[in-house]
């Protein structure tokens, strides 16, 4: 018990001594003097620390909060220990061996929430960052502010649930949207243009960016607008250099054209073709007296009178190849008018077969005369040379006279200028890929050049020349066969050099998705006015078409299409340049099509599939055979069209009742009838009843006809309302062929 009194009188002591300094901290006292205060009665309290910690937090700030109350407040006070707080906070400035003790609490310090009276004395240190953290808000403010709000990237292709998951929206929803506003149909798996996207991106608040990523580079790069070479400025007249003259062939099938490019180049051509005729193009280079010459070999037959017209556009000069015996032939004077039509063109005529015993060469020149070729001999400006192929005769005339017009229209380009060329053929080559025979016509094309053409980007991987040699480079008027194009060209088309491989590919493909868009910007749709069109029993001929080379295929399209018929339609559901392949077989049995090919094989897989799926393939080698063959099939779709033909009448004279039914006793008054043919009653010039013979007979028995001048008995079908004097009309179906 004595141990009781000893620890409490301290504590007490303690009490009243933190009496006097709790009166003097409210007073303007600074931190300083509290820590004068004597640090003796501090020790011993240690004991009772945490009970008193416990209750004196919350009296705590009482007591600071009303420091200038009376003496009898603070008396009351004692039972709750108030003024221990104070007390608590001085042995954590110093301990009894000066060095700060380190006390783990539940709860915060109390020389926190004690340090809140004196706010207003500390210095000013702490009170200065709360003002400083909003100023670097507004600085950042106008920064965020710049930023694009709601963009998303997407990188093509755009597929719908992609694009709903970054605008937030359902994929049912964002199809209904499509559905609706768009009139597309489709599902959450397939994809949109991304003009579509952007509009539906804009609906909903948001800015859609295609994504075009580089190493190092941000996804919100501008997209920078590629735009193919603009057309050539007319170069230096120094950087200006003498080119080779491009030659064109031109004239009727069977003229002679190959046969006199056969004796120009030394080799025999005429002899591979099969039908006697040039099935494609091909581009030569010939040494006339160490002068270069560049020819292009076009077709004779009508059917390929796209590529003339495309090969009289290359050109600078036309050969008309004629015929010495035969004269201007229709084709001929086609081959004329392109040639005409074809800017800084000069039309040379090349007289040919003269060595036959019927070759009238003046006949010749007045049909030239007469179409606005007058040849030079007879006051004009038009070349005409007269030559034979077969026993080479003026040859070497022939070429002085080209190389002399070449002199004259002086004929230049640039080697140092960006490349352009001109495909003159494209096909599809084993092991090598699309390649496409160019002519360069300025500028020198190297090996390694990225290009441009049509829709298709490409790397020049390898040049060979016309001996099937490989080169390094081409320059002008030089005809080389490209290899590296990422898709087929179309003859005609312009190859041009780009900067960089990446600007030829991001080209090719702006290129192809517009080309995508406008097949996709229309959808048709089934409208009754179509399905009424389409139920009017209209034949159609479906056929894949496959060709060796780019050039047979738009001759034959395009003539193919020009068969006419109101009965029915040709339609090219397939059209390609290679050999036949199962996917071509798998379409055509789909599709119910024949397989036509021209110059070229079936693959092996393809036999297996056309016996399997029981398609008809067709190969030809010769133009206008191909062509009667399908007008004799659309003619063959048709069906025979059924016309009467009256075999004989009888008039009927009385009308018997019997136990079977109602037979009209009738008298044959022309022709015949026949059990097996067809009657129709007329009454009055008016038909009755139209349908077959239910019953003949004569007298008792059943016949197969009855002849004129004879009485037989007639029943029609269920037709029971005969009257005297009706007449029964006989007559057959015949068949007969429709013609397109």
């Amino acid at each position: 018990m004595a141990t009781k009194s000893t620890m409490k009188s301290p504590a007490r002591k303690a009490a009243t001594t933190a009496r006097k300094p709790a009166k003097t901290v409210p007073q303007k006292a600074a931190p300083a003097k509290a820590k004068e205060s004597k640090p003796k009665p501090v020790e011993k309290p240690e004991r009772g620390t945490a009970a008193t910690v416990k209750e004196k937090t919350a009296p705590a700030g009482r007591a600071e909060a009303g420091p200038s109350a009376p003496e009898k407040t603070q008396e009351k006070a004692k039972p709750t220990r108030m003024e221990t707080v104070s007390l608590i906070d001085r042995p954590k400035a110093k301990a009894t061996d000066g060095t700060p003790k380190v006390r783990t609490t539940i709860l915060p310090p109390i020389s926190k929430l004690v340090a809140k009276p004196g706010l207003t004395t500390p210095p000013p240190g702490p009170v200065e960052p709360p003002p400083t953290p909003p100023a670097p808000l507004a600085e950042v403010a106008p920064s965020v502010e710049e930023e694009p709000k709601n963009v998303i990237t997407i990188k093509p292709p755009i597929i719908v649930k992609e694009l709903a998951t970054q605008l937030g929206v359902k994929n049912f929803h964002l199809i209904k949207e499509l559905m609706v506003d768009f009139n597309i149909f489709v599902n959450a798996d397939q994809t949109v243009e991304p003009d579509v996207a952007t509009k539906i991106a804009e609906k909903h608040g948001f800015v859609l960016e295609k994504e075009r990523r580089e190493k190092g580079g941000g996804v919100h790069k501008e997209e920078k607008v590629i735009v193919a070479p603009p057309p050539p400025e007319p170069a230096k007249e120094e950087e200006l250099k003498p080119r080779a003259p491009i030659i064109t062939f031109m004239g009727h099938v069977d003229h002679g054209k190959t046969s006199l490019m056969d004796a120009i180049r030394k080799t025999r051509v005429a002899a591979g073709e099969a039908g006697g005729i040039t099935q494609h193009i091909g581009a030569y280079r010939v040494e006339c007296k160490g002068e270069p010459i560049t020819f292009l070999d076009t077709p004779g037959h009508a059917a390929f009178t796209a590529m003339r017209a495309r090969g009289a556009s290359v050109t600078d000069i036309v050969v008309l190849v004629v015929a010495a015996d035969d004269g201007l032939m229709p084709q001929t004077i086609e081959a004329i008018n392109h040639a005409k039509a074809a800017p800084h063109v000069k039309i040379m005529v090349a007289i040919n077969k003269i060595d036959l015993a019927s070759a009238n060469i003046d006949r010749v020149k007045k049909q030239l005369q007469d179409r606005e070729l007058t040849p030079e001999d007879w006051g004009g400006e038009t070349i005409t040379v007269p030559v034979s192929a077969t026993k080479g005769t003026n040859i070497d005339q022939l070429l002085e006279m080209m190389t002399l017009q070449a002199e004259v229209m002086e004929l230049k380009a640039s080697p140092t200028a960006k490349p352009r060329g001109t495909v003159i053929e494209a096909q599809v080559e084993a092991g090598r890929g699309p390649t496409a025979t160019v002519i360069v016509q300025m500028g020198t094309l190297q090996v390694g050049d990225a290009f441009i053409c049509g829709d298709y980007s490409g790397k020049v991987k390898s040049l060979i020349d016309d001996h099937g040699q490989p080169v390094k480079e081409a320059g002008p008027s030089t005809p080389v066969k490209v290899l590296g194009f990422t898709g087929l060209p179309n003859a005609g088309d312009e190859l041009l050099v780009m900067e960089s491989e990446r600007e030829a590919k991001q080209l090719s493909e702006e290129r192809l998705e517009s080309k995508r868009a406008g097949k996709l910007a229309t959808p048709q749709r089934a409208t009754l006015e179509t399905l009424l069109e389409a139920a009017d029993g209209k034949k159609v001929l479906r056929i894949v078409l496959k060709t060796d080379v780019q050039g047979s295929l738009e001759a034959l399209t395009g003539a193919l299409n020009q068969i006419e018929s109101k009965k029915i339609d040709l339609e090219i559901i397939h059209a390609g340049v290679g050999p036949i392949s199962e996917n071509d077989i798998l379409l055509a049995s789909a599709s119910n099509a024949v397989v036509v090919g021209f110059n070229v094989k079936v693959e092996n897989m393809a036999v297996t599939a056309a016996k399997h799926e029981g398609v008809q393939v067709k190969l030809y080698s010769i133009i206008y055979e191909l062509l009667d063959q399908i007008k004799e099939a659309m003619a063959g779709l048709l069906e025979p069209e059924h016309r009467e033909s009256v075999i004989g009448h009888a008039e009927v004279k009385q009308v018997f009742q019997l136990t079977r039914g109602i037979v009209a006793g009738c008298l044959v008054t022309d022709g015949r009838i026949a059990r097996t043919a067809r009657a129709r009653v007329l009454r009055r010039r008016q038909p009755v009843y139209d349908g077959g013979l239910a019953t003949l007979r004569r007298f008792q028995d059943d016949v197969k006809e009855v002849r004129v001048g004879l009485e037989c008995g007639i029943k029609l079908g269920d037709f029971s309302e005969y009257q005297v004097g009706d007449i029964i009309e006989c007559y057959v179906l015949e068949q007969i062929a429709q013609k397109l």
